[in-house]
């Protein structure tokens, strides 16, 4: 397929490339930002580490993409999407991207949202090298990572610091610019809005997770809802947490 970016030269990529901008405060919704930036009509897709699959379910929702497969790593994350309401475009499948079920070009766009940093560190260029594999000619990448930065961050590092991880990511997607691996097409800076209604519900969507086991003592469960309640309002907790898109062309 023809793709309408056009690439940034590989040459420049420790000029263009960079893991944040603090200057940036555009708040947007990222499925709406995706949908203006890639031609989804009639393409095939693949979602690398799919979590509870809410953004595979908003883009098969546009009714653009031909097919989705949404790839997901935890069984028991994989389960709870196999026993929700099918979508007929959508083929859940488990799996890592370290090592992508299927052939070699099957797929116009890989989409991984806030999921490469969750890739052991070692095995973060083997997912890199497979998500070119599985791309088409002319295919791109879209790889989505949380910005270290924020009142939300702040919240969440008290108990799962994750400094580590995303900076060895973003490191693991500069070499692969780096190499000629893949050209940068793009990276785009943005706030999205996440909002919890109270405390139950930050406990239930960012502590009791099933891709990673929060075992937290009641000293550090008292200091992160200490901190979270410090946004509370009448109307809940909203945050503005800053993200990044790095757009890969192979």
């Amino acid at each position: 397929m023809q793709h309408p970016l056009s690439p940034i030269n590989p040459k420049t990529f420790n000029q263009t490339m960079k893991i944040q901008d603090p200057t940036q405060s555009r708040v947007c919704n990222e499925i709406e930002l995706l949908r203006s930036e890639l031609p989804l009509q009639g393409t095939r897709i693949i979602e690398l580490g799919c979590g509870r699959a809410d953004k595979t379910r908003a883009i098969a929702a546009t009714g653009l993409p031909a097919a989705i497969v949404a790839l997901e790593v935890d069984q028991r994350q994989h389960q709870k999407n196999l026993a929700r309401e099918a979508l007929p475009q959508v083929e859940f499948v488990l799996g890592g991207a370290e090592a992508i079920p299927y052939a070699d070009a099957s797929f116009d766009f890989v989409l991984m949202f806030k999921s490469l940093h969750h890739v052991p560190r070692e095995q973060m260029a083997d997912a890199l090298s497979e998500i070119r594999r599985v791309l088409r000619p002319g295919g791109t990448a879209w790889i989505s990572e949380p910005v270290y930065a924020g009142d939300f961050n702040d919240i969440m590092r008290i108990f799962h610091d994750e400094q580590d991880v995303r900076e060895a990511a973003f490191a693991a997607v500069r070499q692969a610019v780096a190499s000629g691996q893949f050209a940068l097409r793009k990276q785009l800076f943005f706030n999205v809005r996440n909002y919890f209604s109270d405390f139950d519900e930050f406990d239930r969507r960012m502590i009791q997770v099933t891709h990673t086991d929060h075992r937290l003592s009641a000293g550090t469960y008292a200091r992160v809802r200490d901190r979270f309640e410090s946004f509370m309002t009448p109307a809940g907790a909203t945050f503005y947490t800053p993200q990044r898109v790095d757009l890969l062309a192979k």
